[in-house]
């Protein structure tokens, strides 16, 4: 039953790590703490101080082969020996894994059983015994450090193997006895022949030598300070919330980052993180904004059937299936960002990363994502995904629910969740399928275009999917801006409402280029110089100009007009076969489905 267990001994610690009764899941980190921070822990172990309690999970049943665990480190050498060996736990018992206690544990092993090696000062950085000299813990039995000299009171310090030559006693220039911490193991042991008074005896240590070995003994075999808590659960997510729990200090901390911990220790033949970040920096360089997360979150989505961030998805089975397709994966994804790049979104303009995943799972598992977004012959999926995408983020139907909405998405491609690939049937992006699997609306009433599209500002994070959803003919791989139709300086000296002139009905998207060739002319005067008669009411039905006077001090009307057009132009955007329509009444509803997430 899970809770805080009879405490143990620091000697009944290490003889479980020995047996390898305690091990390391795969999303821990890897040891971090210095020498100095180790040395520390003994000095607190002979003050008496506690060592704060640790939290363990009894791992049995199927858990054991299902995740990947390892054993704690014994030989550190910095830069060089810092990953722990993976054990094979097939037909073992039962064992316990370190969720919290990890870095004190492994301090612990390496200062009794093992060695720490660390750079030595102004040489190379290439691994040698000389540039990373091997040291093994020692004590001082000789003296303490005065009150005034140090914030510790034993002296415990990790002496290069070459200087002591690997004696249990050592003894300096000054005189000091260094006895070597490990061999108390030996020593203490009641079982032995040979104890610390026979030792004592034979290397004539002093009566307060001896006592201070004693008190060393007594700490490592009697007093018993490892106190821990036991999770005694076969869902390893149970484990982990409560170590999260103990351990975010307020904050929460990132599952994404045990999990990517998990996939590191699962590749194979790959530097998973190196590969990962790359990757992320490849999509990022491009003007995105992506992390970790949403790769890790791209495998769920293009592989399982529970896309949430769970320990128990994160199995050997799929950790090893993402290293077999982590080319195509990766592949994929750097042309997707590229596809989204081609419709002039960034990472301002891109609101929602998850609305991205549905295009990435149709592309990834029709295989067409090979030059897709430039290959002449996929020119019309592109055009049906980039009116998907644009709708999407207007309606921000990917924001407030999260996994749920992802959920739902991935029914419009398979209703079997349990199939890691596309339906054959499906032969074409499947817009309206998505949109009424999410319950996007596919039509849009006329209170609702007035109310919550035509009012956006410029600056408003949306307002780029508006324009560009309006704007539609235009080529988004060249640079375009949000341009105010009767320049913003003219409106507001003029003292017309802010609401109006800064919106989406005085917005329209220009080429960078005819925007500063426009500059900050007067609407009729900037119409005038760039048409002939012949050509004004092309130009005027292109830009989605009313045909009215644009003259500054007819904004009014033109606001009016505009209006009308735009909010014909949207209307017959959002006309599709299928009848889920939105009014403002139901948006409430609409935003409710983040209440539906488990």
């Amino acid at each position: 039953m899970s809770g805080f267990q009879s405490p143990i001994t620091i000697k009944q610690a290490i003889g479980r790590i020995k047996n390898n009764e305690y091990l390391l899941p795969a999303f821990q980190r890897e040891y971090v703490w210095s020498s100095y921070q180790v040395e520390n822990l003994f000095d607190s172990l002979m003050k008496g101080y506690p060592i704060s309690s640790m939290l363990f999970w009894k791992v049995k049943d199927e858990a054991k082969n299902t995740y990947k665990f390892y054993k704690i480190l014994d030989k550190y050498i910095e830069k060089y020996h810092i990953h722990n060996d993976a054990f094979n736990t097939n037909q073992v018992n039962d064992f316990h894994a370190i969720l919290d206690g990890q870095q004190r544990l492994t301090s612990l092993y390496i200062g009794l059983c093992g060695s720490y090696a660390f750079h030595r000062y102004r040489a190379r950085w290439e691994n040698s015994d000389y540039n990373f000299p091997e040291r093994i813990l020692y004590l001082n039995i000789s003296r303490t450090f005065p009150e005034d000299e140090s914030d510790k009171t034993y002296d415990f310090s990790f002496k290069e193997k070459s200087l002591t030559q690997g004696k249990v006693l050592y003894q300096d220039t000054n005189g000091d006895k260094w006895f070597q911490v490990g061999e108390i193991l030996k020593l203490g042991d009641g079982d032995s022949d040979y104890g610390i008074f026979e030792f004592s005896d034979d290397y004539s240590l002093t009566r307060e030598e001896r006592n201070m070995l004693n008190k060393l003994r007594s700490k490592i075999f009697d007093k018993p300070v490892i106190n821990f808590y036991e999770i005694e659960d076969s869902k390893p997510d149970v484990a982990v919330n409560i170590f999260v729990r103990i351990n975010s200090g307020g904050t929460q901390l990132s599952f994404s980052n045990m999990l990517m911990s998990m996939a590191i220790a699962g590749w194979q033949k790959k530097d998973a993180r190196t590969e990962i970040l790359r990757l992320v920096d490849l999509v990022n360089n491009k003007g995105f904004n992506i992390t970790q997360d949403y790769i890790l979150k791209a495998f769920l989505y293009l592989y399982k059937a529970d896309v949430r961030f769970r320990i128990k998805s994160f199995d050997n089975e799929f950790i090893d299936l993402v290293e077999e397709k982590w080319e195509s994966i990766r592949d994929c994804i750097d042309e997707l960002f590229e596809l989204l790049k081609n419709y002039g979104l960034d990472r301002s303009s891109l609101t929602s990363n998850n609305a991205t995943l549905p295009i990435l799972y149709y592309l990834y598992h029709r295989n067409i994502y090979k030059s897709f977004s430039s290959a002449i012959g996929y020119a019309d999926e592109r055009k049906e995904i980039r009116l998907w995408l644009m709708k999407t983020l207007i309606f921000r139907s990917f924001g407030a629910s999260g996994d749920r909405i992802l959920q739902l998405s991935r029914k419009a491609f398979t209703d079997n969740m349990d199939l890691s690939f596309i339906n054959d049937d499906i032969t074409a992006f499947p817009s309206d399928t998505l949109s009424s699997a999410i319950r996007q609306p596919t039509e849009i009433n006329d209170e609702y275009i007035d109310v919550h599209i035509l009012t956006i500002h410029k600056d408003n994070k949306f307002a780029f999917a508006i324009l560009a959803l309006l704007y539609s003919n235009l080529d988004y791989r060249n640079t375009f801006h949000k341009d105010h139709i009767h320049p913003y300086v003219l409106c507001q000296n003029a003292g017309y409402d802010w609401e109006e002139y800064d919106t989406i009905l005085n917005l329209q998207m220009l080429d960078a280029n005819e925007n500063m060739a426009k500059n900050a002319k007067e609407l009729k005067e900037w119409v005038e110089s760039e048409t002939t008669p012949e050509t004004r009411d092309s130009f005027l039905k292109s830009h989605l100009i009313p045909d009215v006077n644009l003259e500054l001090d007819n904004f009014p009307e033109y606001i009016e007009e505009r209006r009308k057009l735009l909010h014909e132009r949207i209307k017959d955007l959002f006309k599709r076969d299928t009848a889920n329509v939105i009014t403002s009444e139901s948006e409430d509803d609409f935003e409710e489905l983040a209440d539906e997430i488990e």
